[in-house]
Order: structure tokens, then C-alpha cells, then sequence
């Protein structure tokens, strides 16, 4: 019985040596194989991205005029569910 596809996969990345390892299928990208490291680092680097434009989005709305104070907010919040405060 011939190896599996991901048992080659991982036995061609460990010859390569690299953590990252692309292989291609008539000209197109047909697997990345990456180490756990790498792929974590690709996570972080993705969520920091995500926070940053939540944060850019955020302050945007605020120069717009959009939104209300915390003060506000909290004021209706505590009224809304029966909170003194």
C-alpha cells in the first residue's frame, strides 16, 4: 500500500528543514505545511491586526459623533435592569 498524502506531506517538510513548506499542483498552491511555532506566530500576528482596526474603527466613530459617554451609557444601563447606583 503506498504511503498517504500527509505522511509524504510531513516527510518532505522534514527533508526540506523549513518550518514552512508549499507544494503546488499544476501551478497552484495545493498544501502549505507549516511548524506549530510559525502557525502560532501567524495567529498572533492576525489577532493583533484584527484589534488594531477594531481600535481604528472605534476612534473613527467617536470623531464622527457616533456612540454615547459611559456615563450615559451606565446611567440607561442601571435604569434598564433595576440597578441603583
Amino acid at each position: 500500500m503506498p504511503p498517504s498524502r500527509s505522511f509524504r506531506l510531513r516527510r518532505a517538510s522534514r527533508i526540506c528543514g523549513s518550518s514552512s513548506s508549499k507544494w503546488a499542483v499544476k501551478g497552484k498552491a495545493a498544501a502549505i505545511v507549516q511548524d506549530a511555532e510559525s502557525y502560532q506566530r501567524l495567529l498572533d500576528i492576525a489577532a493583533r491586526a484584527d484589534a488594531r482596526e477594531g481600535i481604528r474603527q472605534g476612534l473613527e466613530e467617536a470623531e464622527a459623533g457616533k456612540g454615547r459617554n459611559a456615563e450615559e451609557f451606565f446611567a440607561d444601563f442601571e435604569a434598564a435592569h433595576g440597578i441603583s447606583g
